[in-house]
């Protein structure tokens, strides 16, 4: 992407700011609010907001609104992120000042730890009662895995992210993965287990899965994860999900098989007791993907009660080809 003279004249005079780099500098390493900012720079808040702002204009950083909290992170733009991260990686370790505000900020990343904490041990016992039910979570993860590849990838994104785990498994092979959640205290669980594990390359944000503040058409996979029984029209899901990704994209859902467990749906709120190949083809083909696989999960022992996982991956049918007249990228439909 080339930019005017005039343009990069300008993000650079944002950028060449030493509290505006020391906050580039911490973006890098994760979404922070304005309060987060304020207590790591030691600055006041409209001193911040007045940095968050010009950076803003400038397309360095983004801005969403999870409640009544206003989140910031790096642009989405890969040639914004790619300026700003070239810019920090040259001060990360070698300013006192900047080493400073990474102490403050790990300071502030124990806290979210401590949220999380408290959340999982409020809901612990019934996320482990429904994990009883069905093969293990590795085991799953496993395939998924396998079936995505080893190739690296430029995009993610998992709805209704939950944890973060995926997020977590995939991060080696994108560049910008971002999970979407409706539950503020699931998106504080996720930004915890992301900070634990190191992953600075994907965000949450809050949203509805129905219409996920993303931008179309941006996405080589995405994934829903144990999310579809929750929804009381899963098919709308999937059609929203295809829209978002790239041609040749691939859709992994992760689900139960048809079951009879009438008390999920009374005690742990599922609206649909799973799916059937045949159910999720059908949404497939009315969302324009290919089903590709399918995979089968059977829960151990002998007992009744128990859950089996389905796995299924879609591709989207067009093709993202080479113009030879014009270098130029076309999208062929291919259906």
């Amino acid at each position: 992407m080339h930019v005017s003279l005039d343009t990069m004249v300008d993000t650079l005079k944002a950028a060449a700011e030493s509290s505006r780099l020391r906050i580039l500098a911490l973006l890098s390493r994760g979404d922070l609010t304005v309060s987060d900012l304020t207590e790591i720079l030691g600055q006041s808040q409209p001193r911040v907001s007045r940095h968050l702002k010009l950076l803003l204009e400038a397309g360095l950083i983004g801005r969403y609104q999870e409640g009544s909290w206003a989140f910031f992170r790096l642009s989405d733009a890969d040639s914004s992120r790619g300026f700003v991260m070239g810019l920090v990686s040259g001060i990360r370790g070698a300013d006192p000042q900047v080493e400073r505000d990474l102490e403050r900020l790990a300071s502030v990343k124990r806290k979210r730890q401590d949220r999380a904490v408290e959340y999982f041990s409020v809901n612990a016992a019934s996320w482990d009662h429904i994990r009883s039910l069905h093969v293990p979570d590795r085991a799953v993860e496993a395939a998924m895995l396998k079936l995505v590849g080893k190739r690296p990838f430029q995009s993610m994104l998992d709805l209704g992210t939950g944890t973060g785990r995926l997020l977590e498994i995939f991060s080696p092979l994108y560049r910008r993965g971002v999970g979407i959640d409706m539950s503020r205290e699931m998106l504080t669980v996720a930004r915890a287990n992301l900070d634990k594990a190191g992953v600075s390359n994907a965000q949450v944000r809050q949203g509805d899965i129905f219409a996920p503040p993303v931008e179309r058409d941006a996405f080589d996979l995405v994934t829903i994860h144990q999310v579809l029984h929750y929804l009381d029209d899963p098919a709308r899901a999937i059609r929203e999900a295809a829209r978002l990704l790239r041609p040749a994209g691939r859709l992994v859902i992760v689900d139960f098989a048809p079951h009879a467990l009438e008390f999920l749906r009374d005690e742990h709120a599922h609206m649909r007791l799973g799916f059937s190949d045949r159910q999720i083809a059908d949404w497939f083909e009315e969302a324009g993907l290919d089903l590709e696989d399918a995979q089968e999960f059977e829960p151990r022992g002998g007992n009744e009660a128990r859950l089996t996982v389905k796995l299924w991956l879609g591709r989207d049918r067009r093709l993202l080809i080479a113009d030879p007249s014009n270098d130029k990228r076309q999208i062929r439909e291919t259906a």
